[in-house]
């Protein structure tokens, strides 16, 4: 088998190498090149995939559906011209490779890609979802209605896409929505969403029984993508502060999941700011680099190196993340998301997530308004029930990746 993967976002990467990285113990002789359309596609370099075309790393971070002055930064970047050498860059390799295969990991953009390939291809969608619009019993309200226009999330040139003779899979990223591409589209499987592999470590740490004197674990999840993760988390340190005088008679800890390619000095220096004192490593997770500080009866563990260990151990979320949130939810833990100034994890940002993940993700004003909300839902079992299973529902279960893995095996 030869084939390119065509994705356009580091989420999209990350779950496209979830993927191929099956695909390769499935089949170890397939030929696997990729071409990330935003950014440099560093993560295609951990399992040694050659990169076909030009990449560049824009000024939006690949964010432009959030505002039009992103989208006008990109094109003074050079937008156009790295879409139309991306363009030339797939042409190549569809006429050096007349038997080889498309895979497309993201949105209309790759689909389109992968169309104009002249091949034959697959698509993985991993923006676009129903829940954005209804639910289980219906539309959420008469403006998703109206956006929904089209019956679908998908509007009809996605599904011509999606439905052409030479596309032969479909893997949306949730039972709800391929549900409903199964009215236009025969071959739509529901195979579940590879963001929830590897995700699996059991937590090591275990607090006492007792839910009133337990001790209560926080996540913190600011981002990975600077300079805005270094403003989210002064918002959210905020919002620690918050949380420790709501609950001044009990022990917090707080996890922070920082993304390993970010410097962390910033994150230390306004932790300073804000009296945490650097204490020596408290072994609640197995990362020896781990910083530990204290403030009061509080612990915050900084951490770059056992992330999914600290969605495990942990109660609540508060975030301002996009894919470290959905993981969260997944899990069946309720999140509390704050508002940022973007690019990335603006209001409409956050309230769209919101939207995706249902009950499991609760929107609030402001670091003191999160500290109000986590109270009360950590204090409401039948809600806590609720978002369990939502969470579970919405994300699907753990093994994704080797299922479409297997499936493009079979197809391809």
């Amino acid at each position: 088998m030869k084939l390119l993967c065509i994705s356009n976002g580091h989420g999209e990467d990350a779950i496209a190498i979830r993927i191929l990285e099956q695909l390769q113990v499935i089949n170890p002789t397939a030929e696997i090149a990729a071409l990330p359309l935003v950014g440099e596609g560093k993560a295609y370099q951990s399992l040694d995939i050659p990169i076909i075309g030009t990449v560049k790393a824009m000024p939006s971070g690949g964010f432009i559906y959030m505002d039009s002055k992103q989208l006008m930064g990109d094109v003074k970047g050079g937008l156009l011209r790295l879409t139309w050498e991306q363009y030339k860059a797939v042409k190549r390799w569809s006429q050096t490779h007349q038997n080889g295969k498309i895979l497309a990991v993201g949105d209309f953009v790759p689909l389109l890609f992968a169309w104009l390939s002249g091949l034959s291809y697959g698509f993985v969608g991993t923006a676009k979802s129903e829940y954005y619009l209804r639910n289980e019993m219906g539309w959420l309200s008469p403006q998703q209605k109206r956006e929904g226009w089209a019956g679908s999330v998908y509007y009809p040139w996605e599904r011509w896409l999606m439905n052409h003779k030479r596309c032969q899979a479909v893997y949306p990223r949730d039972s709800l929505t391929a549900k409903i591409l199964q009215r236009w589209c025969s071959h739509v499987f529901d195979l579940g969403n590879p963001m929830m592999d590897g995700l699996e470590a059991p937590p090591r740490f275990h607090n006492a029984s007792n839910e009133e004197n337990r001790l209560l674990t926080i996540l913190l999840l600011p981002g990975s993508r600077p300079p805005e993760v270094y403003q989210n988390w002064q918002v959210l340190l905020n919002a620690a502060q918050a949380v420790t005088t709501q609950f001044h008679n009990r022990e917090v800890l707080f996890f922070a999941a920082i993304a390993p390619s970010l410097d962390i000095d910033p994150l230390r220096q306004a932790l300073a700011a804000q009296n945490w004192q650097q204490q020596e490593n408290t072994p609640v997770i197995d990362d020896s680099e781990a910083l530990t500080f204290q403030r009061d009866r509080a612990i915050l563990v900084l951490s770059q190196q056992a992330y999914s260990q600290c969605l495990h151990q942990s109660d609540f979320a508060i975030a301002m993340a996009g894919t470290a949130t959905e993981q969260f939810v997944g899990l069946g833990k309720p999140a509390i998301a704050i508002p940022g100034q973007g690019p990335q994890y603006t209001y409409a940002f956050a309230e769209a997530q919101s939207r995706l993940l249902g009950p499991s993700l609760i929107l609030a004003e402001s670091p003191q308004d999160a500290a109000q909300r986590l109270e009360k839902v950590l204090h409401d079992p039948d809600r806590l029930q609720l978002i369990a299973e939502n969470g579970r529902q919405r994300l699907g279960n753990p093994g994704a990746a080797y299922r479409i893995a297997e499936s493009l095996q079979n197809l391809f």
